[in-house]
Parts: structure tokens; C-alpha cells; sequence
């Protein structure tokens, strides 16, 4: 390393440092997942903080191109993105990729000049520097997409279950506390062997050691504690991934590619659910697209949205099986209640029917994502949307809310005839096939809620904690439609930063996908038996999974307070050094 440095002022010398972090941070995230590899990964920065010291405006635009660096290798498939879900050409494609680098990249060049800073003006032990300034530089900068370095060493079984405490922030400053003090043996290695500097180096490793040993001996008792938890109850569930078309411009039917879409559903749900008895059935985001089974005004004119059979359709699986179905739509409403074209609003909203086919709670999805949902200021500016008329032009929902899920208390009297197929709703209407099942009735009861995610909201520490305030779930619910992104690392790595949310909260998730992949996760952050359901492919997986009803955990009762805490304490300690002198 200290050779290396000699040649820091060539050309090659910066773009070996982008490489080194843009790689390394590929090979420590999803898919790859080699985790230990996060500890390494920040080198190329301390590098660069090396060579540009005291220059803040270069430390800043070196920080921001090693970031570029870290979303070329990882992000790619925002191409993608841009191409099918915004309808851009490649070229604009490609300008918008570098643009959103660079702005979500900021992150970085804040964290060089804050290191170097304090490096400067006070005598802080240098990996206590190196965890401050990452931290600080993750809470106060912009990302659309947000992943933090914490996300690339969460795949670390015992180091990931630290979270239920310090979140993802403090797992961040975990990582450049003990990276910055392996470089710095990396580049002092001679000291090693000279015993004038034993001491030093003693005095010097420390912390370090005990922080990870530390981080390692809470990471493999709050496993074990939590692998012994007791387990309140057990639910059967099934997710269909129906893998439906994002859209319509190739010339097909719209309504022959909709009645094989959802006989399709329907043939998934009887090869999963068929002797299983689940107590719950979820479609992922879209697992319909464009349609709602809510028959309401705002639904029926104008863009109508209400589509019957699709309504019959989740009304005859929730007969069949005797069982809760949790599915997407989309809703809409009239802005100021009048009901005009204009004043015509959508929601991304996902609903939940009972074992007889009632229409229960729903969620209306509250994290849009702007310039895929929604155009910021755009209800203020209309004119915007005719600007980009391929964006949705969603409302966010208005209420975080959890979702009552039921179970049978007695056994329905048994159906003496064929259960339906949703084929006879093409000479059956709604209400001859509720006549039908008339008699086919359970006693329901509140079983318990869960907590219903729609997609991007997941990754959103922050916003995803607030439901702490509507209850406490048994489990959560996360729909998402990763098909936007093709066949690439996206839906793993969408994955990877979802996940984090069991531990933060302590239960299981569900994690239903359009296309993949879905899987169930435990209470410990584990994907259920490692198993992940194909790519763009239409499939049915089901598991038992475990209702924790513990408390409410540190981290949903008190959030970042430890990461914060931290800031603020360096912070004065710094103050300290700089001011007050004895």
C-alpha cells in the first residue's frame, strides 16, 4: 500500500482508487454477497483523502466520481429503468444515469471534507473520525434509491443483528471505524516490526479490536436470543408470482392478455394452495396491472379502472381456500370531491379480503417515487405532466395504517357442489356467483394485522419506522414489482435492503414479487431455507411462518438515538479540543 502511494500524483493512481471502491462495494452486495469484503471497500477513499488533503473543493469531486463508481458496477440496471418504466431513449437514458450518479453521489465528497476537517482541526483518534464522518455524511445527503455502507456487511449474520440497535446508520460507522484502522496497518505495516513502536500500535488497536469483538459477541447473543424466542403462533402462507406484463404496447389484446393473466392466478393458487389450508394468499405489486376490484364512482368513470372479473377473481379464491387474499390495485378518488376528468386521482393501493370474500382494510401506498409515480410540484404545476406524460400521476395515501388479517372460527357448512372456476364469471356476473356461494359461509374473527409495504417504501428506514405509531405487527407484508428492471441483479439487491426491516422490527416478512424474487424472510434478517423464486417467471411458493409478538424493539422505540448520539458527542469532544485549551 505505502508503494502504492508513491504513485499518487499519476493519472492511474485515481482511477485505480474508483475502481477499488466501485468493485469491491459490487462484490459486497447482493448478489454476490461477499459481506467481509465491506471492511476493504472504503480504501479507495481514504486514498483519495490522501493525496487531496486541505483541498476541499477536489476532495469533494473525488468523493462524488468514486460514488459514480460505486452505481456504474451496482446500479446499471437503472438504464433499464429509464428505457421501459420512463419511456426514454438510450442516449437520454444514459445522461439521466450519469445525472442521478452524480446528485445521489454527493455522499461521498461530503465525507471527505468532513473526515479531513476534523483530521485538521482536531486530535480525535482517526477511526473515531473515519465512523463520524460517514455517518454524518449518510444522514445529511440526498439519494433517491437509498443504500448506505451498512446494507453491503448486513449479509454478516451476527454483525447484521447490531441493527435492532443502532440501526443501519451505526452499522455504517462500524465499518469505517474498523476499515480505517486496517488501512492504516496497511500502510504503517513496517511498524510492525520495530519494537520502538510496539506500544503505539497497541495503544492504537484497541478500540478497534474491542469494537468488533464487541460488535461480533451482541451480534451472536441477540441470534441466539432470538432464534429461542418463543413463537406465538404459525400461519400458512402463499404467494403467487404471476410474472404479468408490464404493459401493452406490443399489439396484444389488452383483454385476452388479462383473461389469461388471471386464469393463469387462479391455476398458480390451486397448484399452491390445494390441501394447504392457507390462512393467508398475497399477490404481489400488479399482479394485475392497471385494474381494481374497488366498484366505486371514482373507479367506474372517466379512466375506469373497476374491472368485475378481477374483482370475481380474488372474491372466488377467497372462497375456495377459505382464506384472507391480499392483493394490489388501483383505486382512485376526485380531488376537492368534484367529480370531474381533471380532478381524477390514483392510488397504489393494496386490499385484503376475507375468507368469505369481504372487502376489508387497505393501504394506500404513502412513498411515491418521483418521476415514476408522481412529479414533484406537479399538482401545483400541471403543465408538468403533460411535459412527461409517461409518468403516473399517483397521490400519496394518507394514513400509515396495519391491516386486520381474520381466521375462521368455526368450519364453513361444506359445499355440497363444484367450487367455481374463475372461466364461468365470462357467463356469470358478481352477484349470481356470490348467490352461489350464499351458503358457504364462516365465522370470522381478528387473527392479528401485519404491516403492508408497497415496493420502494421498504428501503426507507426512516418512513418505515413511523408505523411503529398504528401498532404493533405480527408480521410484514411487502408487494413489490421489480419487472421494471428485467432480469438483472435490481430484484436481489432490492431484496438485500428490504430484509433489514425484519431485524429492525423483529418478524418475518413476505416478500411477493411479479416476476422475482420473492421469498419469505425469518426474524433474523435469514432468507427462509436460502430459497428465491426464478426471474420472469410465473411460479407458487408457500412456507409456514413464525407470528412474533415480542415488544416493540430499541431501535422502533428510539430510531437513529444512538447514531445521533454519537454525532453529537464527537462533535463536542471536538469542539473541546479545538477551543479549550489547558
Amino acid at each position: 500500500m505505502r508503494k502504492f502511494l508513491q504513485y499518487k500524483n499519476s493519472k492511474l493512481f485515481n482511477f485505480l482508487c474508483y475502481l477499488w471502491v466501485g468493485i469491491i462495494c459490487y462484490l459486497a452486495f447482493m448478489p454476490y454477497n461477499f459481506s467481509l469484503l465491506t471492511f476493504i471497500a472504503p480504501f479507495g477513499l481514504f486514498l483519495l483523502r490522501y493525496k487531496y488533503k486541505n483541498n476541499y473543493k477536489k476532495l469533494f469531486i473525488q468523493g462524488v466520481i468514486a460514488g459514480c463508481f460505486i452505481t456504474f458496477f451496482s446500479y446499471y440496471w437503472l438504464n433499464y429503468l429509464f428505457m421501459i418504466f420512463g419511456g426514454f431513449p438510450l442516449p437520454i437514458a444514459v445522461i439521466l444515469f450519469v445525472l442521478y450518479s452524480i446528485v445521489t453521489n454527493t455522499r461521498y465528497g461530503i465525507y471527505l471534507i468532513v473526515f479531513d476537517l476534523m483530521s485538521k482541526h482536531t486530535k480525535i483518534y482517526s477511526p473515531i473520525l473515519a465512523s463520524f464522518s460517514i455517518i454524518f455524511a449518510e444522514f445529511f445527503s440526498f439519494q433517491i434509491f437509498p443504500y448506505y455502507f451498512g446494507n453491503l456487511v448486513a449479509g454478516d449474520i451476527h454483525l447484521s443483528q447490531n441493527i435492532e440497535y443502532i440501526g443501519i446508520y451505526g452499522l455504517s460507522g462500524i465499518v469505517f471505524f474498523i476499515s480505517y484502522f486496517i488501512f492504516k496497518f496497511f500502510i504503517n505495516y513496517k511498524l510492525l516490526f520495530n519494537k520502538k513502536y510496539s506500544l503505539m500500535i497497541i495503544k492504537f488497536s484497541i478500540l478497534p479490536i474491542f469494537l468488533l469483538i464487541l460488535s461480533y459477541l451482541n451480534g451472536y447473543y441477540l441470534k441466539y436470543k432470538w432464534e429461542n424466542y418463543p413463537v406465538y403462533s404459525n400461519k400458512k402462507i402463499i404467494m403467487i408470482q404471476p410474472n404479468a406484463p408490464l404493459e401493452f404496447r406490443d399489439g396484444r389484446s389488452i383483454t385476452k392478455t388479462l383473461d389469461d393473466l388471471m386464469m393463469s392466478i387462479e391455476e398458480l393458487a390451486i397448484k399452491g394452495g390445494e390441501g394447504v389450508n392457507p390462512d393467508l394468499i398475497v399477490l404481489p405489486e400488479s399482479g394485475v396491472p392497471f385494474f381494481s376490484a374497488n366498484n366505486i364512482r371514482a373507479t367506474n368513470i372517466f379512466h375506469r379502472t373497476y374491472n368485475e372479473r378481477f374483482e370475481i377473481l380474488i372474491y372466488l379464491l377467497a372462497n375456495r381456500f377459505k382464506s384472507n387474499i391480499f392483493f394490489n390495485e388501483i383505486d382512485a378518488t376526485f380531488v376537492n370531491d368534484e367529480i370531474k376528468r381533471e380532478n381524477q386521482r390514483f392510488y397504489n393501493s393494496s386490499t385484503l379480503y376475507d375468507a368469505n370474500g369481504i372487502r376489508r382494510d387497505n393501504y394506500q401506498k404513502s412513498y411515491l417515487l418521483a418521476f415514476g409515480e408522481y412529479i414533484p410540484f406537479g399538482e401545483i404545476l400541471p403543465i408538468l405532466y403533460k411535459i412527461l406524460p409517461q409518468v403516473g400521476h399517483f397521490l400519496q395515501g394518507n394514513k400509515l395504517n396495519l391491516i386486520s388479517y381474520y381466521e375462521n372460527v368455526n368450519p364453513p357448512i361444506p359445499l355440497n357442489k363444484s367450487h367455481l372456476r374463475w372461466i364461468d364469471s365470462s357467463f356469470m356476473n358478481l352477484n349470481s356467483i356470490k348467490d352461489y356461494y350464499n351458503v358457504y359461509k364462516s365465522d370470522t374473527s381478528e387473527s392479528g394485522k401485519f404491516l403492508p409495504l408497497i415496493c420502494y417504501e421498504v428501503i426507507i428506514p426512516e418512513f418505515v419506522r413511523k408505523f411503529k405509531d398504528s401498532g404493533n405487527p405480527d408480521f410484514i407484508v411487502n408487494i413489490t414489482n421489480d419487472k421494471w428492471y428485467g432480469p438483472s441483479v435490481e430484484s436481489y439487491q432490492h431484496l438485500e435492503l428490504a430484509r433489514i426491516r425484519s431485524i429492525e422490527f423483529r418478524r418475518w416478512m413476505i416478500r411477493s414479487t411479479n416476476s422475482g424474487t420473492s421469498v419469505f424472510v425469518d426474524h433474523l434478517g435469514r432468507i427462509l431455507n436460502n430459497s428465491y423464486t426464478p426471474q420472469e417467471k410465473a411460479t407458487v411458493v408457500s412456507a409456514q411462518i413464525d407470528v412474533i409478538r415480542s415488544e416493540p424493539t430499541f431501535y422502533l422505540k428510539y430510531g437513529d438515538l444512538l447514531p445521533w448520539l454519537y454525532l453529537i458527542l464527537v462533535s463536542l469532544y471536538g469542539l473541546k479540543l479545538k477551543f479549550y485549551k489547558t
